[in-house]
């Protein structure tokens, strides 16, 4: 991957929508080079989907936290348990003194607390530490352009 590739790959975190013309414009190529540089991006698995940027609060999941799992046993063969609890939109194996840190979004914290109450229905969980957010400064995808600059 080169510099054009990250520049081509910031382009499409901007907007994925714009056309191949615009992506190689914005990067100095034609339509079809962009094109094709972005397949070779997708089949080598850099690009691993193209989504939406839904807005959290305007779907009704405005309540955020992040909860670390505490286990008594190791959890990395509990991807599947966490997957099944759809107001997960993140789960990760740590290492530290939890075993597990899940992101949470929902619409209350009466279905926050039932989500934990569901996490502790996991084989293996022995507690949880959540942490509410109570606003959000920023988020930001990867920069594939400040990641090249080490």
């Amino acid at each position: 991957m080169d510099q054009i590739d990250r520049e081509l790959l910031a382009e499409l975190q901007s907007d994925a929508t714009q056309s191949y013309a615009a992506l190689g414009q914005a990067v100095g190529l034609s339509a079809g080079a962009a094109h094709e540089r972005v397949r070779k991006l997708r089949e080598s698995g850099v690009i691993r989907r193209t989504t939406a940027d839904v807005d959290p609060a305007a779907v009704g999941s405005s309540v955020l936290a992040y909860v670390m799992v505490e286990s008594t046993s190791w959890m990395g063969e509990s991807a599947e348990a966490f997957a099944a609890i759809p107001e997960i939109v993140e789960a990760h194996i740590i290492a530290g003194s939890a075993s597990v840190l899940v992101k949470v979004r929902t619409a209350t914290t009466e279905q926050l607390q039932d989500v934990l109450r569901r996490i502790y229905a996991i084989e293996g969980v022995s507690g949880t530490q959540a942490t509410v957010v109570l606003e959000t400064f920023f988020e930001r995808p990867l920069s594939p352009v400040v990641a090249d600059q080490t």
